[in-house]
């Protein structure tokens, strides 16, 4: 009896051994591998991404087709997008963290992370918490939870395949950094008139008109005569692709309020042949509020760009490099130039692309 008792007291003994044995690998496998596995080597198959920044703002993009935009449907720069999937597609393990720092990362991450939610047809897939960069800068501390294995309890140590630094810099929640940067995308055969209107310059405003082929062009109201149209046409070819350089991190609202009730250099109005009007209004860079340092006031002026106002009443950086070719007419067209006289930055050329062809 004693023996039987024995034996079946040693099978028990057993079989509890061999459910520890097996959950611990079980355990020991999902630590080392499914909760390592960041990576999504297709990424086709991804329709929504939600990034939360640090300070718990958050920014969510989606996919229409082949083209992202914001939960909006706004446009926005699509790079960004790329660099997002391009790190999900090459993420890979670099190490584990020594065990007496889990309690401190594990404090970090609580503490102040970014998170990135992964959608895949619409549903959950995975999210990324991508704390501190590694202590030798190359790679990221991060955590992982999934839809399939559910949350890490400790971070590990990520990096991009190729990559020598750290991945933060590509996961960002701030909507200015996201849209789009076009003002102008106007194929030339879609432009019924331009005007550029100088109000502290009169005598540099013109206008140009298009009809089907015909063009005019109009200095101060007077037609130009002897404009050559592949001229005429050049210049209309500049707002097939116009992008400001900025958006506003600098101006207070009570400082954009104080630049749009100044007078603005110049006014750019562009009219399509579908009845859309674009109207641009454009301020010296050198209106936002000078700095003092160690006493002296010091000029805040930058001769290679200028603020613009959006239809939308919005405030950008624009570069003047990027402009000129809009608002220099004279370089496209015999104007009289006797008025002329430098601008607020702007520098008018001694002679037309015409003028020197003669």
């Amino acid at each position: 009896m004693k023996k039987i008792i024995v034996l079946i007291v040693s099978l028990v003994v057993l079989a509890g051994l061999g459910w520890y044995i097996s959950t611990l690998f079980e355990t020991k496998g999902k630590s080392d591998t499914s909760l390592i596995e960041f990576a999504i080597k297709d990424v086709s198959n991804i329709d929504k991404l939600i990034i939360t920044d640090k300070n718990l703002n958050s920014f969510e993009i989606r996919k229409k087709g082949d083209t992202w935009t914001d939960a909006k449907g706004n446009c926005i720069i699509q790079q960004n997008v790329e660099n997002i999937l391009d790190a999900i597609r090459n993420i890979e393990f670099k190490g584990y963290l020594a065990d007496k720092s889990h309690e401190n990362y594990n404090k970090k991450m609580s503490a102040q992370n970014i998170e990135l939610q992964i959608f895949e047809n619409g549903e959950w897939v995975k999210t990324w918490y991508i704390g501190p960069p590694a202590p030798d800068h190359y790679g990221q501390i991060m955590l992982l939870d999934s839809k399939e294995y559910g949350k890490s309890t400790h971070p590990v140590l990520m990096k991009v395949k190729g990559l020598n630094g750290f991945l933060e810099p590509r996961f960002f929640a701030d909507p200015r950094l996201w849209a789009c940067t076009e003002i102008f995308s106007i194929p030339m055969e879609e432009i019924r008139r331009v005007d550029i209107k100088y109000n502290n310059e009169p005598a540099r405003n013109f206008t140009v008109t298009k009809n089907g082929p015909e063009v005019k062009v109009y200095q101060q109201g007077k037609e130009l005569e002897n404009v050559e149209d592949k001229m005429a046409f050049s210049y209309l070819q500049n707002y097939k692709k116009i992008h400001y350089n900025l958006r506003n991190f600098e101006l207070s609202d009570k400082q954009i309020d104080s630049l749009k009730r100044t007078t603005p250099f110049a006014e750019i109005k562009v009219k399509e042949t579908n009845g859309h009007t674009t109207k641009l209004r454009c301020f010296p860079y050198n209106l936002v509020q000078n700095d003092t340092v160690a006493g002296q006031e010091i000029v805040n002026s930058d001769l290679d760009k200028f603020w613009c106002e959006l239809p939308d009443g919005e405030i950008v950086k624009c570069q003047y490099f990027v402009f000129n070719p809009l608002l220099f007419g004279h370089i496209y067209f015999p104007m009289d130039q006797s008025g002329f006289t430098t601008l607020d930055g702007i520098t008018p050329l001694e002679s037309s692309p015409a003028k020197n062809e003669e």
